[in-house]
């Protein structure tokens, strides 16, 4: 399997490591500690020292009870740290739902959308239909950052999830995106509790009846807060332990802060799996 893009096509032979870039003053993770341009860019040379696959790039944080910003505010904060990303030699995703800033980055040669609304605001289907080659990545998400934990309410999460992701892959292949050009990603944390995100990993091999690449976000989540007892930047080994039950339960790529620690755990998986050193 490989995940087509705007200048590579990504091969998910083996796991990938997406390395998080955000350029925001209130993410839950990092504190704004790469708000600025330049902290960003170099935030973005040391994950890929440490050995990220792709980097992804944002903006605008959707942590629950975020507020939205506007498609200028976050221009301004993305489009100068991917103007140079796209120049260090690996694919760049942009994390964005405003067609704005898809359309801008896009035009720079960004490789990925990734967009935790999924192509659904008016406009980004449209946009990325007639890009000839980005790739995208589909969340599940139920409302708006600022309110969709009090959307967390399902029958069956794992079903649930999965029938909306294969809507709206549905949906995009019917506007003329092919299929090696998407991913999916159930969105750990998204409209969802605890107990739905820890079904969503233990049902996890359910998601890959889609025939999709598989992209999982468990880095620092409040869930492994719950589960551990531990502030956000204490959440390093949870995060880890998460990143591996994904990838062992089929994900290809995984989304986190921690890359040098998660680039370690999966050559140490990788060996256990095959029995041998990793060539």
């Amino acid at each position: 399997m490989h995940w087509q893009t705007t200048r590579h096509a990504i091969d998910l032979s083996r796991p990938r490591v997406m390395g998080i870039v955000n350029v925001t003053p209130d993410s839950f993770s990092d504190r704004g500690a790469f708000a600025t341009t330049a902290a960003a860019l170099a935030h973005c040379e040391a994950l890929l020292a440490q050995g990220a696959d792709i980097l992804d790039i944002g903006g605008e944080s959707t942590r629950p009870g975020a507020r939205a910003l506007t498609a200028q505010q976050e221009l301004a904060r993305v489009l100068p740290v991917l103007r140079s990303a796209i120049t260090l030699g690996v694919p760049v995703s942009v994390d964005t739902s405003e067609p704005l800033v898809m359309r801008e980055a896009l035009a720079l040669g960004v490789d990925i959308v990734n967009d935790v609304r999924a192509l659904r605001r008016p406009g980004a289907l449209e946009l990325l239909a007639a890009h000839p080659g980005a790739a995208v990545c589909l969340m599940h998400m139920k409302g708006e950052p600022a309110t969709m934990q009090a959307e967390a309410v399902y029958g069956d999460v794992v079903a649930e999830v999965r029938d909306f992701l294969q809507r709206r892959v549905d949906e995009v292949t019917a506007a003329g995106i092919a299929r090696d050009r998407m991913a999916v990603d159930p969105g750990i944390g998204f409209a969802k509790t605890a107990e739905h995100n820890l079904l969503l990993l233990w049902r996890q091999r359910e998601l890959l009846s889609l025939g999709l690449p598989l992209l999982v976000g468990w880095s620092r989540k409040g869930t492994l807060g719950l589960l551990t007892g531990r502030p956000v930047g204490e959440r390093v080994a949870a995060s880890l332990a998460a990143a591996l039950a994904a990838v062992h339960r089929g994900a290809h790529i995984v989304r986190v802060h921690d890359v040098a620690a998660t680039v370690d755990a999966l050559k140490v998986w990788r060996a256990a799996e095959t029995g041998r050193m990793p060539t």
